[in-house]
């Protein structure tokens, strides 16, 4: 296996989806702008679409793939059986979620979004929608259990595929919103819950070539269940930690007026790296570092956590390194038309800024929880994660009243970073890691490929300044050029030094 080649796999996919998510960011910036429209949908598809981030991406394969794991050593029988019993637990604990969420939406609302107490219209209006999205959490979170399904089979492409139905959903909705004249934050909300529907089918099809469930509603909290939720419950809390700080950031935000999509609209921007540097490293390598772990093969072991952790350097650092420089730049590029005005630019382009400093640190915190994770080890994630949330508040409420929103973005890189600090004492005083001289040196080969690229990109956005301002309509293909120009070059010196190279990468 080459851990290179599966996470491009993987990446693949989500490029895919992430290009339609910009699309549909896009479109959604150009009819909605920064309105409390916009604000009452984000709101309404933040809690559903950070369920499915934190159970999609990552955070249900680190408790359940190591669990099913070790089953199907077993047997096939025992590994069907756990599932089986997995899957119906899930099923009534959904429904029971969804159907107390939908009764109970305005007082979730409230959680989510105080400060919309103050406006009666955005408030009802996000209830309303909240209502329309909140099934989604249901398919999702089903969805996750197949992906994890196909996952420890090392089948990766079709549970990354999955999210580009979402988009695709979304787009069509946008644009018959548009020419029928109906309205657009209702349709994307029914959208959504539609989309989870589909993206459900659609895995349950490919999954049965691997396994058929068994679904009788019945609860079996057999020990090896229990340990699995045991397991998920503090792992939802501490791979998802930088879903949960952008939670909270938007519950502080919602006090101030168009913050809520200024932060989206950020997010979504950043999040492309994270998904590709963290979560798609760390989902193809959890299975096969599960297996070694089991298996004691140490040298295996050290060498699959330094090349995770390489790759996610590799792929994140260079991309902190362009939003620092060209923020304001790609803000304006991707989002930067119709109702979204050039003081919505700057605002969300200083969000972004402070968002990659970030950056690596998001993807290194995705990929160190795994170590822990594929040792049976969730509790001490956990720790760490309560620690993160608790300095990100701290700092948040601390700071808001003084700087804004832009304090948010700034307290979840900080704390992020805190938290891969954290996780890189413990490692080293557990034993659980230990650093190879290769690793070293290439992480110093990174860092002068990336100063590289941040020169060239520089020159470039000087330039074609005047190709990137907001009245050209053409300044998205012009952004598009030189990114892939300054990539081009980043990878080129990487591969001139030795540090991208696909048999670097290769793992047995």
């Amino acid at each position: 296996m080459n851990l290179l080649s599966s996470a491009s796999i993987f990446s693949f996919y989500t490029l895919i989806s992430r290009i339609l998510g910009y699309l549909r960011d896009i479109l959604i910036a150009a009819f909605l702008g920064a309105s409390i429209y916009a604000d009452a949908f984000f709101v309404a598809f933040r809690l559903p679409n950070t369920f499915r981030r934190l159970f999609a991406e990552g955070v249900f394969n680190a408790a359940f793939i190591p669990s099913y794991t070790e089953a199907n050593l077993k047997s096939e029988d025992e590994s069907k059986k756990f599932a089986d019993d997995v899957l119906n637990f899930l099923l009534i604990i959904l429904l029971a979620i969804v159907f107390i969420a939908e009764i109970f939406t305005p007082a979730l609302v409230y959680l989510i979004a105080p400060g919309f107490l103050t406006d009666p219209l955005k408030f009802d209006l996000a209830v309303n929608l909240t209502r329309l999205t909140f099934p989604f959490l249901f398919f999702v979170s089903l969805s996750s259990f197949f992906s994890g399904i196909l996952n420890s089979k090392n089948k990766f492409a079709a549970a990354a595929a999955a999210p580009i139905i979402l988009n695709i959903i979304l787009i069509l909705s946008l644009f018959v919103s548009y020419f029928f004249n109906l309205n657009f934050e209702f349709n994307l909300s029914f959208a959504v819950s539609i989309a989870g529907f589909i993206q459900l089918i659609f895995l349950v099809f490919v999954t049965k070539f691997y396994y058929k469930p068994t679904i009788n509603f019945k609860i079996n909290l057999n020990p090896r269940v229990k340990f699995f939720f045991k397991k998920l419950l503090p792992s939802i809390f501490s791979s998802g930690v930088t879903q949960i700080n952008i939670l909270i950031g938007t519950i502080i935000a919602s006090f101030e007026s168009g913050a809520v999509s200024y932060l989206y609209y950020a997010d979504r921007v950043y999040q492309i790296n994270l998904a590709i540097a963290g979560i798609a490293i760390g989902t193809v390598a959890l299975p096969v570092l599960s297996n070694k772990i089991k298996s004691g093969d140490q040298f295996e072991i050290n060498n699959i956590q330094n090349k995770s952790l390489e790759l996610s350097l590799l792929l994140s650092i260079p991309a902190a390194f362009g939003l620092l420089i060209a923020s304001i730049e790609i803000v304006n590029a991707l989002f930067g038309y119709g109702s979204f005005k050039e003081g919505d630019i700057l605002l969300t382009a200083k969000a972004l800024y402070f968002f990659g400093l970030g950056i690596p640190a998001f993807s290194l915190v995705k990929i160190l929880s795994n170590f822990f994770f594929a040792r049976d080890n969730t509790k001490t994630p956990f720790y760490i994660s309560v620690i993160t949330v608790a300095v990100n508040v701290l700092i948040s409420l601390s700071f808001f009243n003084s700087y804004g929103f832009v304090i948010i973005p700034i307290a979840t890189s900080i704390s992020a970073w805190f938290a891969v600090l954290m996780y890189f004492i413990l490692l080293i005083k557990l034993k659980y890691f230990q650093s190879s001289l290769d690793f070293l040196k290439n992480c110093l080969k990174i860092l002068i490929s990336t100063l590289v690229m941040s020169v060239l990109l520089n020159f470039f956005l000087n330039i074609f300044e005047d190709k990137l301002i907001y009245s050209n309509n053409f300044k998205s293909i012009y952004l598009i050029m030189i990114v892939v120009v300054s990539a081009g070059a980043y990878l080129l010196i990487a591969k001139i030094l030795g540090v991208f190279k696909i048999k670097n990468f290769k793992i047995n």
